[in-house]
C-alpha cells in the first residue's frame, strides 16, 4: 500500500500558493489557528499522521474532500508463494511388548 500527501497540489488547484495564504484560510474558514511552522510542515512534507480535526479544517478551507488531499494506492502487495510446511512425523505408537508409561 502506498499513501501520497497531495496538499500542495490541492492548494495550487485552488490558487493557494503559500503557507501564509493557507494559514489565513484555515483561520477564516475553518476557525483553526495553526503556527506558521505547522502549516509549513503540512505544506512541504508528507506527514506520518494527521489529526482528523486538521484534515476536516483543510477540507473546509480549501473546499475539497479528503480524497483530494490523500491518495491511497490499495494495490495488494505480491508475495512469493511459499510451499506448505511438511507435517512433522508423529511419534510411533508403543509396541505391543512395551509400555509407553510406567504403571500407576
Amino acid at each position: 500500500m502506498k499513501i501520497q500527501w497531495r496538499l500542495r497540489m490541492a492548494a495550487a488547484q485552488r490558487e493557494v500558493w503559500t503557507g501564509t495564504e493557507l494559514r489565513r484560510l484555515l483561520a477564516e474558514k475553518a476557525g483553526l489557528e495553526l503556527s506558521s511552522a505547522s502549516v509549513s510542515a503540512l505544506f512541504t512534507k508528507e506527514p506520518s499522521q494527521v489529526k482528523m480535526t486538521t484534515l476536516a479544517a483543510l477540507c473546509t478551507a480549501l473546499e475539497c474532500t479528503p480524497n483530494d488531499l490523500i491518495e491511497v494506492d490499495t494495490t495488494p502487495v505480491e508475495r512469493p508463494i511459499t510451499p506448505p510446511h511438511p507435517v512433522a512425523d508423529l511419534p510411533q505408537a508403543a509396541s505391543a511388548r512395551g509400555r509407553s508409561m510406567p504403571p500407576l
